[in-house]
């Protein structure tokens, strides 16, 4: 019996998608941009960047997911606003300071139909590394979110206000006159 349940895990692992690529590493290809245009690619890097008129910029797929993991690197100094966007603008894994508790929440879920943060990611202080490159993974699989930050997990979280399939989109935040930089972007679609 115990080598049955070990093979339909197995099996479940091999029906997963290969990592793909979401950014070509040259253009914003696949992507689009919504609010102002405060994206571009830098020496390789997808970058975010607002001015003095500090508006809101999302950078969204052009292409809708069901259930992925997605793996990316992020880089910010100071004050930033920004977060990872899963499947519609209500539900976010939040990078840098939030606006409401004017803390670093980074790996953290927001939900906007919740005004807050249901769970605060756990040991992000002693992980997270201000203007170096951070790793993070974020795997949604049905109305469950999981994140790694720097090869830890830090939080899981159940949404109530999920959505079965969309777009990813990362941000740049209103109010806040900001940069945040991202490459490594990769997606594992995942066998439902």
């Amino acid at each position: 019996m115990k080598s049955f349940a070990a093979l339909l895990v197995l099996a479940s692992g091999l029906a997963n998608a290969e990592p793909v690529p979401l950014f070509d590493g040259k253009s914003l290809d696949g992507w689009k941009i919504q609010g102002a245009d405060y994206w571009k690619v830098v020496d390789g890097v997808v970058t975010g960047q607002s001015d003095e008129k500090k508006k809101n910029s999302i950078l969204w797929t052009k292409k809708d997911f069901t259930d992925f993991a997605l793996d990316l690197e992020f880089r910010f100094s100071g004050h930033i606003d920004s977060g990872v966007f899963l499947r519609h603008m209500n539900e976010q894994i939040q990078i840098g300071i939030s606006g409401s508790l004017k803390r670093d929440m980074t790996a953290s879920p927001y939900i906007g139909s919740k005004r807050g943060y249901p769970v605060e990611a756990e040991g992000v202080k002693e992980l997270l590394k201000e203007g170096e490159w951070n790793s993070m993974r974020i795997v949604a699989k049905g109305n469950h979110y999981a994140v790694t930050l720097n090869g830890k997990e830090v939080m899981n979280y159940d949404s109530d206000t999920a959505r079965d399939k969309g777009p990813i989109g990362l941000q740049v935040h209103p109010g806040v006159e900001m940069k945040v930089e991202f490459r490594g972007l990769t997606l594992e679609e995942l066998a439902e």
